[in-house]
């Protein structure tokens, strides 16, 4: 475990190795990937919304209102790969949709050669640290453990310490697979999905080959389905303020504040320089 707990057991490495070693991709299936704390619950709702709108076309009764959006699209390493293996995965419909934190370079070799659809979503490395300050302070008081300052936040994030690695490392594996298979891979960033959203989410139904019929657009499905995927929407919904989704990690810390720059309210001059260093001899211009 790493010195200060920064990292909860659920970024553990059992999980990972085992679906390595067991997960049969199918090529109808669609990932979605990610670094912890950059839009993932945000992007499987919306991903959710659309590959299944066709199912439920009632946004009044829609699966959303009453699930959390990682019930709705599991975590590969967290929820079927602890042994013993469930086989849930293995009989759920196509497009079967799943999510996973897991760098690309240790992804298991069936997702790589199935051509199965990833969809990957990052986020400015400075409002990731604060995201996940305050995630980790709340599993650090589940487990009765006091919280980190943030001083040592920066310093365990600046370096590296995480359960999935250097987050730049992360980003810049998926997006070299990104510019080598844009066919497969959907590289964006948080920021980009909250700048343009409608467009990002019609781009996205494209590259899933279900883009948005005329019909549809003109009957405002799009904007049902940005509406019914809100940040504030989601975070209002009682089944993500109550509940936990997995080992005492509760809905509600996943919807804390959603907002582009917050950084700027908590991180020092000095902070917000080194990051931005790291940030630019790492990823080169992706940010």
């Amino acid at each position: 475990m790493y010195e200060g707990f920064w990292y909860h057991p659920m970024y553990g490495l059992e999980g990972t190795l085992f679906a390595k070693d067991h997960f049969q991709a199918h090529p109808t299936d669609v990932f979605l990937t990610s670094p912890p704390k950059c839009g993932t619950t945000w992007l499987k709702a919306l991903i959710f919304a659309i590959v299944k709108r066709t199912c439920h076309t009632n946004c009044t009764n829609h699966p959303l209102l009453a699930m959390n959006p990682h019930d709705c699209v599991p975590f590969l390493e967290f929820n079927f790969f602890v042994a013993p293996p469930s086989r849930v995965v293995d009989n759920s419909p196509s497009p079967r949709l799943l999510a996973t934190h897991i760098p690309y370079t240790s992804l298991p070799e069936s997702v790589l050669i199935s051509n199965c659809k990833i969809i990957y979503i990052c986020r400015n490395p400075k409002d990731v640290l604060v995201s996940t300050w305050y995630f980790m302070a709340k599993l650090r008081a589940n487990h009765e453990l006091p919280p980190l300052s943030l001083e040592e936040a920066f310093e365990l994030f600046s370096k590296g310490i995480s359960g999935y690695g250097p987050f730049w490392d992360h980003v810049l594996g998926y997006w070299k697979a990104s510019q080598e298979l844009p066919h497969q891979i959907y590289f964006l960033t948080y920021e980009e999905m909250t700048r343009d959203t409608l467009v990002r989410v019609k781009s996205l139904a494209e590259f899933l080959g279900q883009p948005f019929t005329l019909e549809e657009e003109r009957k405002g499905v799009v904007e049902e389905i940005i509406d019914l995927c809100s940040f504030d929407g989601l975070r209002n919904l009682e089944v993500n303020k109550s509940g936990s989704y997995w080992k005492g990690v509760k809905n509600d810390g996943f919807f804390r504040k959603g907002k582009v720059g917050d950084w700027k309210n908590h991180l020092t001059t000095q902070m917000i320089e080194s990051l931005d260093k790291i940030t630019n001899e790492k990823l080169q211009g992706i940010f």
